[in-house]
């Protein structure tokens, strides 16, 4: 049989090459300079503009990126085509698109003041690209804060030592941020102790778990679990579709996400970033050497091997499971983040952008922090070769992938001595981390777009409560309402379901958009600038997004659910046509974009545009 330590070590060999070679290649490219003066340092604000160790900076870049869909899209994709398409789309893809694409957007962003993507392709190609880009930027941030809150919600109703945990690390975050930035202690011996003490709130919440209702049915929380309020929860909103104890979790985490993106960043989202960054490098790094010494020295409690469930390669339409599924353009929208992800250009020129300390680091943090992105995505694609069950991941999307991530880490730290029963809610409390820096991330980068959208970009010094509809729209209290409002009211009402299968489509898409962004900025400041290293991806990526909302569309929708009857009553075929409705806009705006972009080129290299320089804003 297959052992798993051939899926780390494809990845790391690959990746290895990728940042000695390629990233030192696109440094020198895009003429990184630490004599220049980044916009942390040159709008230094103490809310949005802050210089940032690169430690620090890189735990919280790392941690904004790597939510849950590194984790459900291997291992969905894994079991539905077998895992060496997986793995091979992961090794080869991650270090030749997707850190690249990752680290040109925060590069390019950091030569435009720490703006975003939005504004930057504006500045190219005119106002109406701009808009286009940035109202679409906005609506998946939406889409995204949404989905990352259902699923903290399911992870915290099947572990709840997990949410005593995330609760801990919260508050050691807030502390933190006052010692670093207030009271200006060492950091070092800083570091050394709340970084213990995010440890010791994993073993707290092994020990004291709480949960907010009981389960329904038979179903039961582990024994000791601490139940918030009496019953079941069945009035929440949503119970009915994700149970009452999920349901109430959304809202709450909804909320947190609103309030940690309103604070100043130095008071939560720095701090708690690099603490958790310390967890999520133990159970990526941990699980990777475990997967080496349990193979080496057999410590494992199983043969840490690919379980016969698992096959290498499972046909170009997938297993029996699922509807027939090509592996073509399919496998490369359900595995996105883990090797490239839209929503990361958000990220890199968002947050990341205003709080880098000098250009060099953007070499590690936004090119290296991808790649690490794609250590998770092994890491998850080797918990499910360990766990198996490969019909329960392909049926159950995040149903499925999240217990084999818990249970088959679990399995793989036993080589380092680590009970099961201890791995298991450690990987889950891994994933909350991560899902929890990435839902309010997301919902201040989405703030940022409205800002940009209503031309009025700032700092965030518009509270909101002014008076105004533009106020309210952008500000810094206001605006995260209107998107969890919305994002509340797309998980609890069933429609998140409808928009599942749009939302790998439109984060691929944001990422050909990014590339593209990319792509006309270098074309824009030097003639001699070659557009292979961003153009090719983006080519890449807009032929597989096309091609894969074509397929979601016309097959999926409109041939299987209306035309042959799927869809049955009135609700079910009025989400149909909203689905078919989206794709089709998607599409509209991608190719609109596109055409734009390339007319911009085309004038630049053809000589009836003048090329801007570099840093010109």
């Amino acid at each position: 049989m297959t052992q798993v330590i051939w899926i780390v070590a494809a990845v790391l060999i690959t990746f290895s090459v990728g940042y000695v070679g390629y990233s030192r290649y696109l440094s020198q490219f895009v003429d990184l300079d630490d004599s220049r003066e980044t916009p942390a340092h040159k709008y230094e604000d103490g809310q949005e503009y802050v210089p940032s160790k690169k430690p620090v900076l890189l735990g919280h870049h790392f941690s904004s990126i790597a939510g849950g869909a590194p984790i459900v899209g291997p291992i969905t994709a894994g079991a539905i085509w077998g895992w060496v398409p997986a793995l091979l789309w992961v090794a080869i893809g991650n270090p030749l698109m997707g850190a690249v694409h990752d680290f040109v957007s925060l590069s390019g962003s950091m030569r435009h003041e720490g703006k975003s993507i939005g504004y930057i392709i504006g500045e190219y190609v005119g106002e109406r690209g701009k808009n286009l880009l940035l109202w679409f930027a906005f609506l998946t941030i939406i889409l995204v804060v949404a989905v990352f809150a259902l699923v903290v919600g399911i992870v915290l109703n099947a572990f709840p030592s997990a949410a005593t945990a995330s609760f801990v690390y919260i508050a050691l975050a807030v502390v933190f941020g006052v010692y670093l930035y207030q009271l200006d202690g060492p950091f070092i011996p800083g570091t050394v102790v709340f970084v213990a003490g995010v440890f010791a709130g994993v073993w707290l919440g092994i020990q004291y778990p709480f949960a907010l209702f009981q389960l329904a049915g038979d179903a039961s929380h582990p024994a000791g679990t601490f139940v918030l309020f009496s019953g079941t929860g069945s009035w929440v909103p949503g119970a009915g579709a994700l149970g009452g104890n999920t349901a109430a979790w959304v809202p709450v985490i909804l909320v947190y996400a609103a309030v940690a993106s309103a604070l100043p960043v130095w008071t939560l989202l720095q701090p708690r970033d690099y603490l958790s960054s310390f967890l999520l490098y133990a159970g990526v790094g941990g699980a990777l050497v475990a997967i080496i010494v349990g193979t080496l020295l057999g410590t494992s409690s199983e043969p840490l091997v690919i379980d016969s469930s698992i096959a290498a390669f499972e046909g170009f339409l997938g297993v029996d499971a699922v509807a027939p599924f090509p592996l073509f353009p399919m496998l490369f929208v359900t595995i996105a983040c883990g090797t490239i992800s839209g929503f990361h250009s958000l990220v890199s020129s968002g947050t990341t952008a205003k709080q880098l300390n000098k250009e060099s680091d953007a070499r590690l943090i936004g090119y290296g922090g991808m790649l690490g992105e794609g250590l998770l995505a092994s890491v998850a694609l080797s918990t499910l070769a360990v766990a198996g069950a490969a019909s329960a991941a392909a049926g159950g999307g995040i149903g499925g992938a999240l217990p084999n991530f818990a249970s088959g880490g679990g399995v793989i730290l036993t080589s380092l001595g680590i009970p099961a029963d201890y791995g298991a809610p450690f990987m889950a409390l891994v994933l909350v981390s991560f899902l929890l820096t990435s839902t309010d991330t997301a919902a201040r980068l989405g703030r940022y777009m409205m800002e940009e959208i209503l031309g009025t970009p700032g700092s965030g010094t518009d509270t909101g409560l002014s008076g105004g509809i533009g106020s309210f729209a952008r500000g810094r209290y206001t605006n995260p309402v209107i998107q969890v409002g919305v994002a509340y009211a797309l998980v609890v009402s069933g429609e998140w379901a409808t928009l599942w299968t749009l939302f790998g489509g439109a984060n691929q898409l944001l990422a050909a958009l990014a590339l593209l962004t990319a792509t006309v900025w270098l074309a824009n400041w030097d003639d001699s600038k070659q557009l292979i290293s961003t153009g090719v991806p983006m080519v890449l990526m807009v032929a597989i997004t096309v091609l894969g909302l074509s397929w979601i569309a016309f097959k999926e929708q409109l041939y299987d659910q209306l035309i042959m009857g799927g869809a049955s009553g009135l609700g079910a075929q009025i989400s149909v046509v909203i689905r078919v409705l989206l794709a089709l806009v998607l599409l509209y705006l991608a190719l609109s974009l596109v055409k734009i972009g390339y007319e911009n080129i085309s004038d630049v290299r053809g000589g009836s545009g003048a090329a801007a320089e570099p840093s010109d804003d």
